[in-house]
């Protein structure tokens, strides 16, 4: 089989400004400013937000965004912690562990972390953030708890994971605010619990029972 060389690149939009990196994902969205994502960046680049995009031929086909605990998306806390809002490889990009490749590059970047998190998804709709995805890349879940959607596909019901990646066998384990995950998340309009601005009530889950 003949095997083609791919050029591949990690660049990170923070460094080089790129505000068309830095607003949108790697979706096919259109690029807009909006006040959600602008307050996050604006508190969390200052605070060490990185969002590295890996190029392939000068594409955009993947991208991993992370942030020190207390900067990140999430209500995910720790000492030496680094919370990771995302990970996204587009599937026509599967096959060459590009997944592992972001992780890795995170994870070699940060080296005054003792550990990363992030959140895992059980029994959602959406493809992405799956627990299982996590624990492929070499996440654990350290905790978990049932939610159930208020607004968009009402009743549905899920497990969101707190998803833990130690450097080393003593690092401290991060702790969560589970009452926060309710709210949902406000740094980005594709992530599967996005909290939509025209709905104005403070929680879009609830937690129920395990059973």
């Amino acid at each position: 089989m003949l095997r083609v060389k791919l050029n591949v690149r990690i660049v990170d939009a923070v460094e080089i400004c790129d505000e068309s990196l830095l607003y949108k994902c790697i979706s096919p969205m259109p690029f807009r400013r909006w006040s959600p994502r602008r307050s996050y960046l604006e508190r969390a680049i200052p605070a060490g937000l990185r969002k590295k995009v890996l190029l392939v031929d000068g594409e955009a086909v993947g991208q991993v965004e992370y942030a020190p605990a207390g900067f990140s998306g999430y209500p995910i806390y720790g000492e030496k912690l680094v919370v990771m809002n995302c990970i996204w490889v587009l599937r026509r990009a599967k096959g060459h562990r590009f997944g592992k490749l972001l992780v890795r590059h995170m994870v070699e970047s940060e080296q005054w972390a003792s550990s990363f998190a992030t959140v895992g998804l059980e029994g959602h709709w959406s493809p992405w953030m799956k627990k299982m995805h996590m624990e492929y890349l070499g996440f654990k879940s350290i905790d978990s708890f049932k939610v159930e959607a208020l607004y968009k596909r009402v009743g549905w019901k899920f497990k969101l994971h707190l998803m833990w990646l130690p450097r080393h066998s003593g690092a401290p384990k991060p702790r969560w605010d589970k009452e926060e995950m309710l709210r949902g998340v406000y740094f980005c309009i594709a992530h599967p619990l996005y909290h939509p601005m025209k709905i104005r009530d403070a929680y879009i889950f609830r937690a129920v029972s395990d059973r």
